[in-house]
């Protein structure tokens, strides 16, 4: 689940615009999202839209694994029982795509459950202690190892579909933005952290 973001943070940073990145190829095939708006506004009417161009524009397909999508303004994203966005990043092509991806790759992490406990086990060895609570970590000390994954797997995909640069973009944001330390070190290790994904078969198609 993305960290607890303000509302007032949330509405200040809706109108962002997104940095130029390389598009991807046009896709063949896709897998249809189911979208449901929890509250059927006009935000998240153009936050589902939104979505739908961005799918049509980068081939995320691979990391795909839910196509049930729920979208409400009033939420904070999270990966479970439904995948759930909200309509901060209708100004940000980038963000969203990048929230949409990070919580993808919660579902992929949870249906590998021993192989990302033993890597959550190796990420505590290199790292003995990490911050919790916002901004710095997750909620419960758990969830942030959990997340050096999650974000380093989002991390790799986005560098993959919309390039180094615009994903280095994004992430620099979210270092400045929620599970700030986190994203930091996925920055700074990120050559570590793929070997200890790559070495416990965390390593998701396509990547």
């Amino acid at each position: 689940m993305r960290a607890l973001l303000m509302l007032s943070v949330s509405l200040t940073l809706a109108c962002q615009t997104s940095p130029s990145v390389a598009p991807s190829e046009r896709r063949t095939a896709s897998p249809r999202l189911e979208i449901i708006l929890a509250n059927d506004s006009v935000p998240e009417q153009k936050t589902r839209e939104q979505l739908r161009r961005l799918m049509e524009r980068f081939e995320v397909d691979p990391w795909i694994y839910t196509t049930a999508v729920r979208i409400d303004e009033r939420s904070i994203p999270h990966s479970h029982p439904v995948l759930t966005l909200h309509a901060r990043h209708l100004g940000n092509d980038m963000h969203l795509l990048s929230t949409f991806v990070h919580e993808q790759m919660h579902w992929f992490l949870d249906a590998n459950k021993t192989k990302t406990e033993r890597a959550m086990a190796a990420l505590h060895s290199l790292y003995p202690t990490l911050p919790t609570g916002f901004p710095e970590g997750a909620e419960e000390v758990e969830s942030s190892y959990l997340h050096v994954l999650v974000n380093y797997l989002e991390y790799a995909a986005l560098q993959r579909v919309t390039g180094k640069e615009a994903a280095r973009s994004v992430f620099d944001f979210w270092a400045n933005d929620h599970y700030r330390a986190l994203y930091r070190i996925v920055l700074k290790d990120e050559a570590r952290i793929r070997e200890v994904v790559a070495q416990h078969g965390l390593m998701p198609e396509g990547l």
